[in-house]
């Protein structure tokens, strides 16, 4: 398996370097290092070692396919117009650092002062270019290679919540090669930053349930820290949940527990304080904290694509937030439905479709399983994924944006998917065992 994989990636390293001559090499230079240091990562923990790095480099090889195909080819516009944007904006900012007054209205326009959404991913792309050059392609393999950590996160999260191999690989597996994962996170776009510290978040957050570590302080502070910058809203979900996991705990309150989690939460809020996280709160708080601003965010939504749907709910009112919650999760959930594929761009979704509306039946058991049983590891998660869930429900407007916001949510669906697939195969064995016992 070893050699299978190093026989792929150096074919894949001689396709890129043949398709795309001008940008490969730099792209591979900036990508090696980081994907490096996630693998010695990936490699600490000293849990099932050698499926973990097998499945970091199958989904990284996966995900630069992908990536340079869409490179290649020129696919930006159809897969993703976003990345486009940061690659103006974050060399924009790349000018500004570098002095250029001119490129400096640009980032401000783009930034709104930090009242804005996505503006820490053009200082992600502005860094790298600031090492490479401008090169839209190696923000893709850094995207991929924190799309491809984000599966060995899964799995430790999953085990972490159940402690079953089984689950902990099934959920991996997911991770690693669902097609929509590997779509989003294989271009210049912040949804694999968004997805990879979410996962991060998660794991931190259940590590120090247990125990306290310096180590997982750090990824937790700089893991919110970040996601402000990407997407604020998240950032108060993901925020919340955390603060309710910890008050919760994982195991019975003590003195040494209660003091454990203080700390923890004291030395987190510090962290954010001198990053100056209240400041871009309030902004964006002024900004966005209103139900007229969201009616506006979803009208736009709903009518800037043909996929637009429920045009006529207006959220501007805390009933109408209630009657878009409805049908926004059903598209949520859901979405595209058969009908609906008109397009190649959402025809090319219906086999993961399939697959998706088939593990329904497994998520609904793995959560209730998992809510029965294991209520207190898996409530940072429960609460997450309810409330990102809801909040989606409201603010999506087009089957495109559902269907892409998914991704956010799936990483930790999949759990309650593996826990599901891996309670009914057991059932099966041990029907079998006691069939076989009988004769």
């Amino acid at each position: 398996m070893n050699g299978l994989l190093l026989v792929v990636a150096l074919i894949m390293l001689g396709g890129v370097l043949l398709m795309a001559p001008a940008d490969g090499a730099g792209a591979t230079l900036i990508a090696l290092p980081v994907a490096a240091l996630a693998a010695w990562c990936i490699y600490q923990p000293k849990i099932d070692q050698r499926f973990l790095i097998r499945l970091f480099a199958a989904g990284l090889l996966v995900r630069i396919f992908v990536g340079t195909m869409i490179f290649v080819f020129q696919q930006q516009p159809f897969f993703g117009g976003d990345a486009i944007t940061y690659d103006f904006f974050g060399y924009a900012l790349l000018r500004t650092w570098e002095g250029d007054k001119y490129y400096q209205l640009f980032v401000d326009m783009f930034s709104g002062g930090g009242s804005g959404s996505g503006w820490g991913m053009l200082y992600l792309v502005a860094v790298i270019y600031k090492i490479i050059g401008q090169n839209m392609l190696a923000t893709q393999y850094v995207n991929s290679v924190l799309g491809a950590a984000t599966a060995p996160l899964a799995y430790m999260i999953s085990l972490e919540i159940f402690p079953n191999k089984r689950v902990a690989r099934a959920c991996a597996l997911l991770a690693a090669f669902f097609p929509s994962l590997v779509l989003w996170t294989s271009q210049g776009l912040k949804d694999g930053p968004i997805i990879f510290l979410l996962t991060l978040s998660m794991l931190a957050t259940l590590k120090l349930g247990n125990r306290f570590s310096y180590k997982y302080v750090t990824a937790l502070a700089l893991s919110l820290c970040s996601l402000i910058t990407l997407r604020f809203y998240v950032f108060y979900i993901i925020v919340l949940s955390i603060s309710v996991a910890f008050i919760m705990g994982r195991r019975r309150l003590t003195a040494q527990s209660f003091a454990r989690q203080f700390v923890i939460m004291f030395v987190v809020g510090l962290v954010l304080a001198y990053f100056g996280v209240s400041r871009y709160a309030g902004q964006q708080f002024q900004t966005y904290g209103n139900l007229r601003q969201l009616q506006l965010m979803r009208l736009d939504a709903s009518q800037s694509a043909s996929s637009g749907f429920g045009q006529d709910i207006d959220v501007s009112t805390s009933e109408g937030v209630i009657s878009a919650i409805p049908q926004g999760l059903v598209y949520l959930i859901l979405a595209p439905f058969p009908w609906q594929l008109t397009s190649p761009r959402q025809m090319i979704t219906l086999p993961e479709m399939v697959v998706w509306w088939a593990s329904l039946p497994l998520l609904v058991l793995g959560l209730w399983f998992a809510i029965k049983h294991r209520l207190r590891e898996v409530a940072p998660i429960l609460i997450f994924t309810t409330l990102l869930t809801l909040t989606y429900s409201i603010l999506m407007g087009n089957v495109g944006t559902a269907y892409r916001q998914r991704a956010q949510l799936q990483i930790f669906y999949f759990i309650f998917v593996a826990i599901g697939f891996v309670v009914v195969k057991e059932k099966r064995e041990e029907k079998a065992r006691r069939r076989l016992e009988k004769k």
